[in-house]
């Protein structure tokens, strides 16, 4: 497997040592020492390397948390008063073209929608200015550690299907056409859980909800669509003994996963493959899991990925597909007027381009199809957002012994 960039090809500067951040003042030692960390860490959160950075970064995560909450109650109770203005009580199911005709153009659901959305092209535009801006020295930084342990990095070019190549969440060339997508991905989270998750806390317990098979043999474990690696390294804290894998098909993602790890001292490995089709034998695994994929994802590829889940699970493996809405259909209240138009938000103006195949997708028959055992983990609720959004159960696929 060889690497996939022309690493100098976009500023065309030489890499090795005495390259400085700009504003830091901080020199590089040479590339085999090279870790980024001008301002240090706050425990495992590697500081934003500029004061101005931080600050906007403290700022905009503020002003999401304070849209996430006050100004969506705000948005919400107006939605309930159209609604009652137009004959519909509030958990009335509304047509989804009805409620996007009769809500979007309010000012106050506007409002909140276009500041939501303005904030985070914002935020993306800060993070992207201080890669690039410093390109030469982050790229360094990632080439150093793609060939150094604990855990090994494989990549496989050319591999991207055109559906991968979208820019969800509005993030600059998506998951895979951009250098920096790792980087720009995990800072940017960090802000979509309103600063919350920056010690990884949120991914640590959704690993502590996993169920293990009734033998209780969990040697070998694969999260799918594993992104900058978050879960990948929470699992191995959880199962120190196990051989743990993260795949991807975004190649700068499963870079700074692996880049991240290594830096925490971390035996995981990660490698650069479709979540459908991920390399590795029948029967690998004890468990395999992911989070929030399947929704970013065309339908027919969460049902592919769902039978690659299946093949290479052992007999007496876990399934665990972490996200919104995987079981069958949605709440009594997802019809609701409100929900529709924060449904079309995020499709139309978040560039979740799966969004209304995601919500229609059959996944209890397709586990069942895929020959797995299903079962409705009722007692979880796995998807609980730090600001209090709606809770939705998991389900579970088990490989027939």
């Amino acid at each position: 497997m060889s690497h996939i960039f022309n690493r100098r090809s976009v500023l065309g500067i030489a890499g090795g040592a005495g390259i400085t951040l700009a504003g830091t003042g901080s020199a590089l030692a040479k590339l085999a020492e090279i870790d980024i960390e001008p301002r240090g860490s706050d425990g495992i959160l590697e500081r934003l390397p500029t004061l101005d950075l931080e600050s906007y970064d403290e700022m905009s995560t503020s002003t999401r948390l304070w849209i996430d909450t006050k100004l969506t109650k705000a948005a919400e109770k107006r939605a309930l008063e159209i609604m009652a203005a137009n004959g519909y009580g509030p958990d009335d199911t509304v047509p989804r073209d009805t409620a996007i005709a009769m809500l979007k153009d309010d000012p106050i659901i506007s409002f909140r929608n276009h500041t939501w959305q303005r904030l985070q092209k914002h935020m993306w535009n800060a993070l992207r200015n201080e890669f690039y801006s410093n390109y030469d020295a982050y790229m360094s930084e990632m080439e150093s550690a793609d060939k150094t342990g604990p855990g090994v990095l494989e990549f496989n070019p050319g591999i991207e299907p055109e559906y991968t190549k979208h820019e969800i969440h509005m993030q600059p060339g998506g998951y895979t056409g951009d250098e920096f997508a790792g980087h720009m991905y995990h800072y940017g989270t960090n802000n979509f859980y309103n600063g919350r998750n920056y010690q990884d806390e949120f991914h640590t317990s959704l690993t502590r909800m996993i169920p293990v098979p009734a033998d209780g043999k969990v040697l070998r474990i694969l999260d799918m669509g594993c992104g900058c690696g978050q879960e990948v390294v929470t699992l191995k804290k959880r199962f120190p003994e196990a051989e743990v894998w993260g795949v991807d098909v975004a190649a700068p993602m499963v870079r700074y996963a692996h880049m991240r790890a290594v830096d925490m001292g971390y035996d995981v490995n990660f490698r650069h493959a479709l979540a459908e089709e991920t390399g590795f034998p029948d029967g690998y695994f004890d468990i395999v899991t992911s989070y929030i994929l399947h929704h970013e994802v065309p339908e027919q590829a969460t049902y592919d990925i769902i039978h690659e889940a299946a093949r290479v699970l052992r007999p007496g493996g876990i399934f665990y597909p972490i996200d919104f809405y995987t079981s069958p259909g949605r709440s009594a209240q997802d019809g609701r007027a409100w929900r529709r138009i924060r449904d079309w938000m995020t499709y139309r103006w978040n560039h979740e381009r799966w969004l209304y195949e995601y919500q229609q997708a059959d996944f209890e028959g397709e586990i069942r199809r895929s020959e797995m055992v299903l079962n409705r983990d009722e007692a979880k609720d796995t998807m609980t957002y730090p600001v209090g959004r709606t809770k939705s159960h998991n389900i579970m696929g088990t490989k027939p012994v």
